[in-house]
């Protein structure tokens, strides 16, 4: 999972901490914190016992400069990672490996999902890139990936990702990957051929931000996605998906 933009009005948001009442203004976003915080335990709890849980960057919504914080639900940084660690320790994985997210979210002079890292349960590492082995399968996961303004331009980047880490791997100084996962752009895309898989994952912040109502175009997915590994490396995947009967929901 990533992009969870906890302390965001539409971040992944535990009951804990999120407001029992909201003005009238502020009426959808708290309904949508609720929809998307149900859905997301409800989801998780029907996979069952996950083993290795991937949370691929922003993590944290930060201060919100450039909308003078006003989309966050609390600007307190340790307030948005203790809201990551109730996620994260929510779904009670096995094993958690975490990447760092955009600098303008999670810090540019400090790095506040190392907080997070700290205070989750079972989180075993946090970098910028790496790849995990699974009963011979290599995950190469980062948060960062370019984006596309155009629907059939989306696979390009993720696409050019799995050919730099070839390139790496036959050169012997770094694991060649069977899939690669990246992020940030909080739409799902994917591409592969005999023997590779590259993606992109959906997001778990969901509709509303300024930034994505007044400057984007295209489609965004709230969601996670899904692997089943065998013993011998041979995999299924399938992305779990929320989606919401909202169109430009939220005055901003």
């Amino acid at each position: 999972m990533s992009d969870l933009h906890c302390g965001h009005r539409v971040g992944l948001t535990h009951p804990g901490f999120d407001r029992d009442t909201e003005p009238e203004r502020e009426a959808i976003a708290w309904n949508m914190r609720r929809v998307i915080w149900d859905w997301f335990t409800s989801t998780t709890d029907s996979m069952g016992k996950i083993d290795v849980l991937i949370v691929n960057g922003d993590a944290v919504d930060g201060k919100g400069k450039a909308s003078g914080g006003t989309e966050l639900l609390t600007t307190d940084r340790n307030d948005q990672v203790e809201m990551a660690v109730a996620a994260i320790n929510y779904i009670g994985a096995g094993a958690v490996f975490m990447s760092y997210g955009t600098p303008y979210h999670t810090g540019k002079m400090e790095d506040w999902e190392d907080a997070v890292a700290r205070e989750a349960k079972r989180v075993e590492k946090i970098g910028g890139e790496d790849t995990i082995e699974i009963n011979g399968l290599n995950i190469n996961y980062r948060h960062y990936v370019g984006s596309s303004s155009i629907p059939h331009g989306r696979h390009t980047a993720v696409a050019k990702e799995k050919m730099w880490n070839a390139l790496w791997g036959e050169r012997g100084e770094y694991p060649a990957a069977d899939v690669v996962v990246r992020s940030h752009v909080h739409y799902h895309a994917f591409c592969g051929g005999a023997g590779w898989l590259a993606m992109t994952t959906p997001s778990l912040q969901g509709y509303g931000t300024k930034f994505g109502g007044r400057r984007m175009s295209g489609t965004v997915d709230i969601g996670m996605v899904v692997f089943n590994i065998d013993k011998s490396g041979g995999y299924s995947w399938k992305p779990v998906l929320l989606r919401l009967p909202f169109h430009n929901p939220i005055s901003l």
